[in-house]
């Protein structure tokens, strides 16, 4: 792939513009919290699923930098062109050449169908994992987590996928890309952020608020922001340690990614993630068929991953609202608009359907319901992204924006939840 070219080839009328514009936004992806510079006070919001690097010039160093390295490979315009040049004379014809061999491309579509397929699968198993976390460290294994407690039980995939985010997220998110832009999104938006789950965060607070358990409702958000944050900041040190230990011993060069920059290798991806993406939803239909008359604890599951893609898909196209601002002045551009309406969206139809379940008793409709909860409302919102760019608000020259992010979502979710499903269970006296 010619990144160069992608990056200044004049924009293309209709689909093909919009669907180039996805492709150039993959390339530029890359979480920057480095040393070679300070956020951009105004494009902060840009840390999480849209990931555009922001300008640092004349800013405050990062408190990351902690290994005198980068924690991101940065991508930039000028650094990809020369990159890209030939090593021969650009009169020759192997120059010429290679030059070509550069710049081929997939069709459009086949671009659109990759992005799109990298996010469901990597969200689907982005849900599995969750579920096995919360199996793992709730009540019938360790018992670290319980749907009593503010400990609640989406804390343990909340913290791995906010530390794991400092990894694929941050300190790696550039090695990914040069092999493969639709993967390095397809970790960070599809599983990361489908292993984490803001919407059930904020469920489990309501619930503990209807029983009278106020105070644990308020440490459950207090202790659980940050928890998380302090997760993302150990994946961010760690990772970045590791790679500094890999360029002091020299093994960086090994362990690199390769660019899949010819059409065989991007083809060949495509099968296999489609392949696998067929391979999930059959497997998933048949355990949900064979469970959906019984009594089995996992048909929620195999509905959920049916459903989850979506959420993804919905999320991903959010994330164009962040670092845009409101209305023509763009005002409140530091605000990420996209992850917020989808973490609020997410927590509001979940508490609906909280609500539906009360009133209604149909087994199968449970099962739809809770399925729906878990997968898309569990990967339409997200922890990873959301403690991503709270921390690169923290590091910008106005940290207070970090607070009012995370306040405004905390506070509207909770809010809209209260009356959505706290009131008309207090209200009918439902248990």
């Amino acid at each position: 792939m010619d990144y160069a070219h992608d990056l200044t080839e004049p924009r293309k009328s209709g689909s093909f513009s919009r669907i180039s514009s996805t492709r150039s936004s993959f390339r530029r992806l890359s979480f920057n919290l480095s040393g070679d510079g300070e956020f951009d006070d105004d494009n902060v919001s840009e840390a999480g699923d849209t990931g555009k690097r922001y300008s640092t010039s004349g800013r405050r160093r990062s408190s990351f930098e902690n290994f005198g390295d980068n924690i991101v490979v940065p991508i930039q315009e000028n650094f990809v062109k020369e990159s890209q040049l030939p090593t021969a004379s650009p009169a020759s014809p192997d120059a010429i050449e290679e030059n070509k061999e550069s710049k081929k491309e997939l069709p459009w579509f086949l671009i659109y169908i990759s992005s799109r397929v990298h996010l469901a699968v990597l969200g689907i198993l982005g849900v599995l994992t969750r579920y096995l976390l919360e199996k793992l460290f709730g009540p019938e294994v360790v018992g670290a987590t319980s749907d009593r407690s503010y400990m609640y039980v989406d804390l343990p995939p909340n913290m791995v996928g906010s530390f794991l985010m400092g990894w694929f997220g941050a300190v790696f998110k550039g090695d990914i890309f040069k092999f493969s832009p639709e993967l390095a999104v397809g970790l960070t938006t599809g599983y990361l952020g489908s292993l984490t789950t803001f919407s059930g965060w904020n469920q489990k607070m309501l619930e503990l608020s209807i029983d009278g358990h106020w105070v644990f409702s308020f440490l459950g958000f207090l202790i659980g922001l940050m928890l998380v944050a302090y997760s993302f900041i150990l994946g961010v040190e760690t990772a970045n340690g590791f790679k500094w230990a890999l360029n002091k011993t020299n093994l960086s060069s090994n362990c690199c990614f390769s660019v899949v920059n010819n059409i065989i290798s991007q083809i060949i991806l495509i099968v296999v993630m489609i392949t696998l993406l067929g391979l999930l939803w059959s497997l998933s239909l048949a355990f949900l068929v064979k469970d959906f008359n019984g009594d089995s604890s996992t048909n929620h599951l195999w509905f959920g991953c049916l459903v989850g893609p979506i959420g993804v898909w919905i999320r991903f196209y959010l994330a164009q609202f962040n670092g845009k601002g409101l209305g023509k002045t763009e005002i409140m551009k530091w605000m990420p608009f996209g992850t917020l309406i989808a973490n609020v969206a997410a927590s509001c139809i979940m508490a609906a359907f909280a609500t539906m379940k009360k009133s209604e008793s149909n087994k199968h409709f449970t099962i739809v319901a809770t399925g729906i909860q878990f997968g898309l409302c569990g990967c339409l919102s997200t922890v990873s992204t959301f403690i991503a760019e709270y921390s690169a608000m923290s590091q910008s020259l106005r940290p207070w924006r970090a607070y009012v992010y995370a306040l405004t979502t905390i506070t509207v979710s909770f809010s809209l939840g209260t009356v959505i499903y706290s009131v008309p269970v207090w209200t009918k006296g439902w248990s």
